[in-house]
């Protein structure tokens, strides 16, 4: 199995404290999800997270309905929280999202190490093309949640 990544990173312009709690409401997945996959959640999901809560969720690849449930498998706010496919379209999907806060501005990384039936040649025609797609609308989404920062703003050492 040819194991793939995919990293996405972005400064918001609102400290940690605020930052990670939007987070930790799956809810809020909807709002950082493309229209056209027309994503929802089946499942209750916990008042509050933690490793081991399971998320299930339907949306559309290239048309197609699929089920997908995440697991919650690390869970250390405010900083860090991975979530991994227990069932769904991938092979393998371990997404860890990374948060920093520096100078009342926050860092939002994600890294993605994912495998896909067909391997490498699926991915360069179907699948991270569609990664990179979502990881920008998901950027572009946040900085008009949080706000951007402009790279002369970024503290430095960060």
């Amino acid at each position: 199995m040819r194991v793939l990544s995919i990293r996405s990173r972005v400064w918001l312009r609102k400290p940690l404290g605020e930052v990670f709690p939007f987070f930790s409401e799956p809810g809020n997945l909807e709002l950082l999800t493309p229209k056209r996959l027309k994503f929802r959640i089946l499942s209750r999901v916990p008042a509050d997270l933690a490793a081991g809560a399971e998320i299930d969720c339907q949306l559309r690849i290239k048309g197609i309905p699929v089920r997908w449930r995440s697991e919650i498998t690390k869970w250390e706010p405010p900083h860090l929280f991975i979530d991994e496919q227990s069932r769904g379209p991938y092979r393998l999907w371990i997404h860890e999202h990374r948060f920093k806060g520096a100078e009342g501005v926050t860092l939002a990384e994600d890294f993605v190490k994912y495998a896909v039936p067909g391997g490498l040649v699926a991915d360069r025609l179907f699948v991270r093309r569609d990664l990179r797609r979502i990881f920008r609308f998901r950027r572009e989404k946040l900085q008009a949640i949080f706000g951007s920062v402009p790279r002369a703003d970024i503290p430095h050492g960060a």
